[in-house]
């Protein structure tokens, strides 16, 4: 039976993403995407009141079959509705490291949700590693008009610079999808670097 999986994206770069990621690793899975760029707006903008949460429930809920929801900011409304959020199998992954942990956060509207996961992942472990947090929303505007490899350079000169002054550190998140080809930037640097997309593709279609 051909595995099917419907994402649910606040940006359409996404999409590019996880297709590719689909070829790689599960080449016969059928991705369905949903792009809905205002609702990552709106987050940012007024936060997620009843109107915008009742949206992206119903739009869960109207899918047959699993649901991936790829927005972090998103992410706790999305589970409300039996989606898996992509940043859970990563955070149950840092859950199981050892060492001081820096969350990157490129949104300051993903930070409460994001932080939030890893606890709650951290306290099902008992891991009591110490999270420093740092969120990099000055450079959102790169990914925003599409500067990918700028974008991405930014963040790994602040990681870089973060765990320089936080030689400690042992597990470096990169807290939402947007950020995952800054991993490879960040080779050598000492700290295991974590990214949601392929853990969570891989979750949601019953890989692992």
């Amino acid at each position: 039976m051909t595995p099917s999986l419907t994402l649910l994206h606040t940006a359409r770069a996404h999409c590019q993403t996880f297709d590719a990621l689909r070829d790689a690793i599960a080449p016969r899975a059928q991705l369905h995407h949903k792009v809905r760029t205002d609702w990552l707006t709106r987050a940012r903008r007024e936060g997620i009141g009843p109107e915008l949460a009742a949206e992206v429930r119903a739009e869960v809920r109207a899918v047959r079959g699993p649901v991936l929801c790829t927005c972090a900011t998103l992410g706790d409304t999305a589970v409300e509705a039996g989606a898996l959020r992509i940043d859970q199998p990563m955070m149950a992954r840092a859950a199981g490291s050892h060492g001081p942990i820096l969350l990157v956060c490129a949104l300051e509207s993903t930070l409460a949700s994001s932080r939030s996961l890893l606890q709650v992942n951290l306290r099902n472990r008992g891991n009591a590693a110490p999270v420093t947090t740092l969120v990099v929303e000055e450079f959102w505007p790169l990914f925003e008009t599409g500067q990918q490899a700028n974008f991405c350079a930014a963040i790994a000169a602040a990681a870089i610079e973060a765990v320089q002054a936080r030689p400690d550190i042992a597990t470096i998140v990169l807290a939402q999808a947007s950020m995952a080809d800054t991993a490879h930037l960040l080779d050598g640097l000492g700290p295991e670097v974590l990214t949601s997309p392929e853990p969570a593709l891989r979750a949601a279609l019953g890989l692992d």
